[in-house]
């Protein structure tokens, strides 16, 4: 049997603002941008560039209660985390677009680390693992 984790459901405030910062500040591929008029949304998903593996589906809320997690997913914790080959040059990139880092980078057994937030306050770890750490061989 194969499988794997297809999406990923980001709740958003608004379509057109998540996609923008995605595709400018973060410089992820706009995969999709598909209206569903049966059900009056859209499915909007965006992946970071070269990347195959799982997608972010930006999901605007649509209930009060859904409105209230929006920027706060994990309860405070790191949510997501984008691997890199590289992460000097990503980290510099980041900060040249305006992106908050809430914890410099710092190096750590598994490889080099920093937290930043995105659009709505979501935490997210930037990370460059060691090439001897287990998750190396899964990002790329």
């Amino acid at each position: 049997m194969k499988q794997s984790i297809v999406h990923i459901a980001l709740v958003v405030e608004d379509y057109d603002e998540a996609i923008a910062f995605y595709t400018n500040k973060f410089d992820f591929k706009l995969i999709e941008d598909t209206y569903q008029a049966e059900q009056d949304k859209r499915w909007v998903v965006v992946s970071p560039k070269g990347s195959n593996g799982t997608t972010i589906l930006l999901a605007k809320a649509s209930k009060p209660i859904q409105k209230d997690f929006i920027g706060n997913q994990a309860g405070g914790r790191v949510f997501l985390f984008l691997g890199t080959d590289d992460f000097q040059r990503d980290y510099q990139q980041m900060l040249s677009k305006g992106i908050e880092f809430v914890r410099e980078p710092k190096k750590a057994d598994y490889g080099t680390v920093a937290v930043f937030k995105d659009l709505y306050g979501n935490l997210w770890d930037l990370v460059q693992f060691d090439e001897k750490h287990p998750m190396s061989n899964r990002i790329f």
